[in-house]
């Protein structure tokens, strides 16, 4: 028998070739982007039933200072600002009224509101928020903007109440406990 030499390059050239074709083969056995999609109507997020929790009259609420409030439940301190001009997702008669948790999203030190910058500041660790850019992480250790709470706003009684968070609370696994 006549021994059969291979050199190294025609081996890695036909194991390489080989890999490519299972590989090939095995990604046609997967579902398609359309197998894999849920069924119409069924929901793939998660709703969770928040409470309404008035926060205060909007009327009452003094331009540029923080009416502290607790929402969703009472571990979980919030700060709603009047900013004095219309601010995105803002409510109220001009628009003007949001709200936050003041945990801050680095390690959960409680944030205080400064109304000469109108941010919020971590006494812990200096990170700063924008309450006016939907609580946006402006510089700092934080990593994510601070939860926004929901609001809405009835004009007939001129009151405003929470109801619901966007963002999650810090040190939870989901904001309803």
């Amino acid at each position: 028998m006549e021994e059969l030499k291979l050199s190294r390059r025609i081996f890695l050239k036909s194991s390489g070739g080989a890999a490519a074709a299972v590989g090939t083969a095995g990604a046609a056995l997967l579902p398609s982007g359309a197998q894999a999609a849920t069924p119409a109507g069924t929901a793939t997020g998660t709703t969770l039933n928040y409470p309404k929790r008035a926060v205060g009259k909007a009327g009452a609420m003094p331009v540029n200072q923080a009416v502290n409030f607790a929402y969703p439940d009472a571990s979980s301190p919030c700060a709603a600002i009047r900013m004095g001009t219309a601010v995105p997702g803002g409510v109220g008669p001009n628009k003007d009224i949001v709200a936050y948790s003041t945990m801050c999203t680095h390690m959960g030190c409680p944030v205080n509101y400064d109304g000469g910058t109108k941010t919020f500041k971590c006494p812990c660790h200096f990170s700063i928020f924008d309450p006016e850019n939907s609580g946006q992480m402006v510089c700092g250790q934080a990593t994510e903007d601070l939860p926004r709470i929901a609001l809405e706003y009835d004009a007939k009684t001129d009151s405003v109440t929470a109801v619901g968070v966007d963002g999650l609370i810090y040190g939870r696994q989901a904001n309803i406990l």
